[in-house]
């Protein structure tokens, strides 16, 4: 088993230079997020020098999801509007989502249901951080982001494996993560991790997507909530689900999958009735609003 261990983590390590590199702008923003005293300036510094990246900005915030009185007509102005944190998280998304799509993959790999499935979990992990009592909640989104990064790094540095653990899924109806663990010794939340590792993001982002389907293993679990009711790897479970119950997946699902009209019944874990429905209307504004640039 060590021995299996230390192959797939060699090859998932390998497939991170078979992507195209994050741009010097993504990269000053990862940096960013491991800071607590991020200037505005300094945000607005960033994004500014990506001038295809600021158009797409203003474009969003002035849609109506963010709809305003007034048109916002500058990245200063934005960040005054919607906050440091909440706009390097659109401008996060929109870099890290797009920068991938043209990676080589097995034919059973959909990089645009991966896109979308995973801002709309960093979207709805998001809303939720600003709803529920969880450690970290500055770190939902990325971490909402990034939680199946896993799977792509297994399609690019395995495709065959992969294959055989889509076919697994679908055949029998297990969840994903008991067909990897049974194909390659490791499932994609911890290949998630590994490349959080190796681009040195905070240790708590990394944490909860590392343990986001397998909760209860994390041994430093009650530690790492902080005093917090909840803790965020339950926080990107529930996105998770929930954005699963809405059909947007990365992989189809299997025949006689029962459907969801509303995915209540996993928000209503973390939150009441009453949250629930106003954490979905900020989710379907805000999500509907970012993925038209898919």
């Amino acid at each position: 088993m060590v021995t299996a261990e230390l192959d797939y983590r060699t090859k998932i390590v390998k497939s991170l230079g078979q992507l195209p590199p994050f741009s010097p702008v993504l990269n000053k923003l990862l940096a960013t997020l491991a800071r607590e005293d991020v200037a505005y300036s300094e945000l607005a510094g960033i994004i500014e020098k990506d001038t295809v990246m600021s158009g797409n900005v203003l474009r969003l915030v002035n849609s109506a999801a963010y709809a305003r009185r007034s048109e916002i007509n500058s990245i200063p102005h934005a960040i005054s509007v919607l906050g440091i944190s909440k706009l390097r998280n659109v401008v996060l998304g929109l870099s890290i989502s797009r920068m991938w799509s043209g990676v080589k993959t097995p034919k059973v790999w959909s990089a645009a249901r991966f896109n979308l499935h995973s801002i709309a979990v960093a979207v709805m992990s998001d809303n939720l951080a600003q709803h529920v009592s969880v450690n970290y909640p500055e770190g939902a989104f990325v971490a909402g982001l990034m939680h199946d990064f896993g799977k792509l790094l297994m399609a690019v540095a395995m495709p065959a494996e992969y294959e055989q653990i889509d076919q697994m899924k679908l055949a029998s109806g297990r969840p994903l993560w008991e067909c990897e663990r049974e194909v390659i010794g490791a499932d994609h939340a911890a290949l998630s991790a590994i490349a959080l590792e190796e681009w040195n993001l905070p240790v708590q982002i990394r944490r909860a997507v590392e343990f986001h389907h397998r909760v209860s293993e994390n041994p430093s679990f009650e530690a790492e909530k902080e005093g917090a009711t909840f803790h965020l790897s339950e926080l990107i479970d529930t996105a998770d689900q929930a954005v699963n119950r809405l059909g947007v997946t990365v992989h189809e699902l299997p025949p006689g999958t029962p459907k969801h009209e509303h995915p209540s019944e996993p928000l209503q874990r973390l939150t009441d009735e009453e949250a629930t429905w106003k954490l979905m209307g900020d989710f379907e504004c805000e999500f509907e609003a970012i993925r038209k640039f898919f």
